[in-house]
Order: structure tokens, then C-alpha cells, then sequence
């Protein structure tokens, strides 16, 4: 219906700059918008792509398997491997959050597994991390506390002896 208009290349740094702005005042969409934006001049950039991946992440609740889809398709994109293993952990403890937060029937095993399979990821991030980087560190540390405090274990699995008559 409309022809986006196209910012220049000396706009990308003060552009990226209001994106993640706008994800500090909780405003995802719009800073959705501006990556989309840098990224259509940029494909590569590396800065946009995080930052999209943050704001899609930031959007996750009801109906977010298209917002997981989406965030995830934009880890392959990321040059540094230690990126793609940080941010995979990132899309699955927001997943585990929202989870958390919703309280729906079996909510506390399911978000207990995507809780592991954010501290997996960043375990192997940390086994790569740039030195003095230890941001992988404190996620799994975060994740570790919130499994505790909220009493999350693994599904149970519920033996079930049938007869044979």
C-alpha cells in the first residue's frame, strides 16, 4: 500500500541508537521498525540484527510462536558464533518467562525446559565467550534462581499399569 521510504547510510548510527531507546522506554515495535529500517539499507548489520532480535523477544506473550519463529531465524544471521549460542539462550528464557507468567495447566515443567535449554545455550556460549565477557554467566545464573525460587522441576512422568483383560 506504501512505499517505505529508505534512510540514508549516516542516519544507521543515530537510527540504531533511537531503536534501542525505544526498547528501554518499552516501545519494541517501533524499534522493530527502525532495524527493519537499517537493516533493508544494512542486511548485514550486526547491531541491527541483535537489536531486532531483542525487540521481538521483548514483544513475546499470547500467540508467540510466530514471534519464536521469527527471533530464531535471525540467529543464522549473526557472524559470531558466540552471539548465536547468547541469543538462542535469550529466546528461550523469554519463552520460559511468559510461560511463567501465563500459569497455564503443566506451566511450571514446561517452562523448567525451556529454562534448560536457555542455560544449555548459555553454557556453550560461555565455553566461547570473549574474555572478560561473562554475560552468559549471569543469565544461567538468572535462570538457575528463577527455577529455584519458582519451585520448577521437570515433568513427572505418570506410570500407568493397564489390565489385560
Amino acid at each position: 500500500m506504501f512505499k517505505l521510504k529508505r534512510l540514508s547510510k549516516k542516519g544507521i548510527p543515530p537510527a540504531l541508537q533511537k531503536a534501542e531507546r525505544y526498547r528501554l522506554l518499552n516501545e519494541p515495535r517501533e524499534a522493530e521498525s527502525i532495524c527493519l529500517d537499517v537493516l533493508d539499507i544494512d542486511s548485514k548489520n550486526q547491531k541491527a540484527l541483535v537489536t531486532l532480535l531483542l525487540s521481538i523477544t521483548d514483544q513475546f506473550g499470547e500467540g508467540m510462536s510466530d514471534q519464536v519463529t521469527r527471533a530464531r531465524e535471525l540467529l543464522p544471521r549473526l557472524r559470531d558464533k558466540y552471539k548465536r549460542a547468547y541469543y538462542a539462550g535469550i529466546i528461550f528464557e523469554r519463552q520460559a518467562k511468559v510461560i511463567l507468567r501465563q500459569g497455564t495447566p503443566g506451566f511450571k515443567s514446561h517452562a523448567f525446559e525451556w529454562f534448560r535449554d536457555a542455560m544449555d545455550q548459555f553454557e556453550k556460549a560461555e565455553a566461547i565467550r570473549p574474555r572478560g565477557n561473562d554475560d552468559a554467566i549471569l543469565r544461567w545464573n538468572a535462570c538457575a534462581r528463577i527455577i529455584t525460587q519458582s519451585n520448577l522441576s521437570a515433568a513427572r512422568e505418570v506410570y500407568v499399569e493397564h489390565s489385560l483383560e
